[in-house]
């Protein structure tokens, strides 16, 4: 069974990216794939997530990216989260921003925004950067603290993507771990998990030059 969902952004994760190599590496998760990479459809996306969720494991991860974290900050209050363990949310993306550039992608922000009250009913952990050119670091840790997740400080790491020199990317797996088996959830955003293993997240620091 798949205890792993991973859950790109706009345009997918090429080949390279550290998702990639996370769904290649790991036998037990399963990369989102969706039809539209460069013109998301929400209600496609959204359908094709929950979907796959509900063909996973009880109690799934989710490992989403960029965009990929706003579709899984929308499955607040939907059926579907029922079903997901925990999520990792790594460099969201400013949806007011990108649907400048991305018309498509306002589906994505009437979304988030009709939720906006909603807090994740699963553990999540959101790793933001302080570089990154697609969401300043004060709008992910709002996003935390909206969503209720947990927050970890990446350090100038860019979108923590290939451009910003995350290829393999073994860190995001440590992290991801500390949400396994975790049912109870804070509404409040923390800067470390209850646990060894991602007490240890504080000692990481920047991982711009990975890769």
């Amino acid at each position: 069974m798949i205890e792993t969902l991973i859950v790109p952004g706009l345009n997918g994760s090429p080949e390279g990216h550290w998702q990639r190599h996370w769904a290649h590496r790991d036998a037990s998760s399963e990369l989102v794939e969706q039809e539209e990479w460069s013109k998301p459809r929400f209600t496609d996306w959204l359908h094709t997530l929950e979907a796959r969720i509900e063909a996973s494991a009880p109690g799934v991860i989710l490992v989403a990216h960029s965009l990929g974290c706003a579709l899984v900050g929308i499955l607040a209050g939907r059926p579907a989260a029922s079903h997901v363990g925990g999520a990792l949310l790594v460099a969201p993306a400013d949806l007011g921003s990108l649907a400048e550039l991305h018309p498509t992608i306002r589906e994505f922000a009437v979304a988030q925004a009709a939720a906006r009250d909603e807090v994740l009913p699963f553990a999540s952990i959101l790793v933001a950067s302080r570089n990154d050119p697609f969401m300043p670091y004060a709008g992910a840790a709002r996003l935390a603290a909206r969503w209720g997740s947990a927050l970890v400080d990446l350090g100038e790491a860019g979108h923590v993507n290939i451009a910003s020199g995350y290829g393999p990317w073994d860190d995001a797996r440590t992290i991801a771990d500390g949400l396994r088996g975790r049912i109870d959830r804070s509404p409040a955003p923390r800067r470390h998990w209850d646990g060894a293993t991602l007490d240890a997240v504080s000692v990481l620091g920047p991982r711009s030059q990975l890769g």
